[in-house]
């Protein structure tokens, strides 16, 4: 079959292809670029945090109402952390200013030299008095967990020194210290004069932040060997055997009520919990984007189906002359099936180049990545599927009308 002949018919009536590929250009664009911002979505909502088991990690907010010095309130975090350790079915405890996902906690600065006129980066500031890498189950890739020589307790209030020693994530490390190891180097909070210089001892495989940035910086994160006290209130991670984490937290809160002599204030909040609110707004946009693409491929096959069945309908007399003169139903069949081709494909490599130009403009102003070509090719496959399927219908209908039929209703 002949091209020119189809495109000097479609070049007769202009309007209703141009509408058609215009259809087609503006609805692959926006389904390549939703499902690449859907696919980004998702993995970074299932991206692992550090914990070897979430499902059996939660953690206690302790406030508790008396009016204690910094001392005792030192004592009394010690206390409730035995109380803890006592309980049937914990695996390891751990006091922390902040866990992973939590959306609470607080970063610093760091550098490699205090000269320097910027920071190297932000990262997440995990302080405790107990090995994280033992409660939330980290894994070491360098260096060496915290020797019980290496934690110190320090007053909030009156001083500001930190210990000598930290353990970093592995793309904090990578940051600072592309192709290097990381073990032994120098690291500066902040800078300037007043910069406080630590030693790395280790390095773990990854730990989120407690925002969960998006991108590398999420996974920027530093474990100080410190309990912080002179503020009232406390937070305990627990890691707990498999299966056993619901009961413990009953049984937990229970100990601890019954060990203070003063009423508490006591918050719970399971690991899993923190995920599902952090990545809440992911997952719904995530489903949003899929109805949007969905609604788009339901409306666009209308587009063409509605024009095909217009057609047919406007040329009844020159298929019944065609059938006349010996067209077959495969002639008749072939021809609108091309000629809807050749529109879809007109509207593909428009969406291509439409497509192209909507990531570029979500990469500069949003800061996403850039979208991967086999997002394009698979739309464009999807939507030549979709031009042929939905031509199929009328197309058929073309074909099954009979020459007598076709002149008489002429």
């Amino acid at each position: 079959m002949e091209i020119r002949p189809i495109l000097s018919a479609l070049m007769r009536n202009k309007t209703g292809p141009i509408l058609v590929a215009l259809q087609v250009a503006l609805s692959l664009a926006i389904l390549a670029n939703a499902l690449h911002i859907v696919n980004e979505r998702r993995e970074m909502a299932a991206r692992p945090s550090g914990l070897s088991d979430e499902a059996a990690t939660f953690y206690f907010t302790v406030r508790n109402l008396n009016k204690d010095g910094p001392e005792q309130q030192l004592a009394t975090m010690k206390r409730e952390a035995e109380v803890l350790r006592a309980v049937p079915g914990v695996v390891s405890v751990a006091n922390v200013t902040q866990m992973p996902m939590s959306r609470d906690g607080s970063t610093s600065s760091v550098a490699i030299d205090k000269r320097q006129d910027r920071e190297s980066a932000l990262a997440g500031m995990y302080i405790s008095g107990d090995s994280l890498v033992k409660t939330f189950g980290l894994k070491l890739v360098e260096g060496r967990d915290f020797l019980p020589q290496d934690f110190v307790e320090i007053n909030e209030n009156e001083n500001r020194e930190l210990p000598k020693t930290i353990i970093i994530t592995k793309p904090l490390a990578d940051k600072l210290w592309p192709g290097q190891p990381a073990v032994g180097k120098t690291l500066y909070f902040g800078t300037g004069e007043d910069a406080l210089s630590t030693q790395v001892v280790g390095v773990i495989e990854r730990l989120q932040t407690a925002h969960t940035e998006v991108g590398e910086r999420g996974d920027f994160s530093v474990h100080v060997p410190a309990r912080l006290y002179g503020n009232p209130g406390a937070l305990y991670a627990i890691r707990t055997e498999a299966g056993q984490r619901d009961r413990v937290i009953k049984d937990a809160e229970e100990a601890l009520r019954k060990s203070s002599a003063t009423p508490m204030i006591l918050q719970t909040k399971t690991t899993e919990e923190d995920r599902k609110d952090r990545y809440r707004a992911d997952v719904a946009l995530s489903w949003m984007l899929i109805t949007v693409s969905v609604l788009l491929l339901l409306i666009t096959c209308s587009g063409i189906v509605g024009m095909a069945s217009l057609w047919v309908t406007q040329r009844r007399k020159q298929i019944g002359v065609r059938r006349a003169l010996g067209a077959r139903k495969l002639d008749i069949l072939r021809y609108f099936i091309t000629e809807n081709f050749m529109i879809t494909s007109a509207g593909v490599f428009g969406g291509v180049l439409l497509g192209l130009s909507l990531n570029h403009l979500l990469v500069t102003r949003l800061e996403m990545a850039r979208l991967p070509v086999h997002y394009l090719v698979g739309g464009a496959v999807v939507f030549w599927a979709l031009g042929i399927l939905a031509a199929y219908g009328p197309a058929w209908r073309a074909a099954s009308i009979s020459p007598a039929t076709a002149t008489r209703s002429a």
